[in-house]
């Protein structure tokens, strides 16, 4: 197990995983993020979405303002960390299948 994984951060995904709506995550996440935390955070999820798509580095700054920095360290977690992105990118495309 992960040295980050503990009692809190159990509790966390608990948490998320209790949201039942996309009106309830807005209020969790304005409660427990800055407004730039979560605009942060969902920039990295659509550089993941485009990176996943094939776009070039260059495509992806321009449609997102994400610096090639970081779009380089997402590239780096897309293809080399747990396959958080990967689910959840899976996820919201099967669900736009429906």
């Amino acid at each position: 197990m992960a040295t980050w994984h503990n009692h809190s951060t159990d509790e966390l995904c608990r948490a998320l995983l209790s949201l039942k709506s996309e009106e309830e995550c807005y209020a969790f996440l304005e409660d427990i993020c800055t407004i730039k935390e979560t605009l942060d955070i969902s920039q990295r999820l659509a550089v993941a979405s485009l990176l996943d798509d094939g776009e070039s580095y260059a495509a992806i700054s321009k449609k997102t303002g994400a610096s090639t920095a970081t779009i380089s360290r997402i590239s780096k977690c897309y293809e080399y960390g747990a396959g958080g992105y990967k689910t959840i990118l899976d996820r919201l495309k099967a669900g736009e299948n429906k």
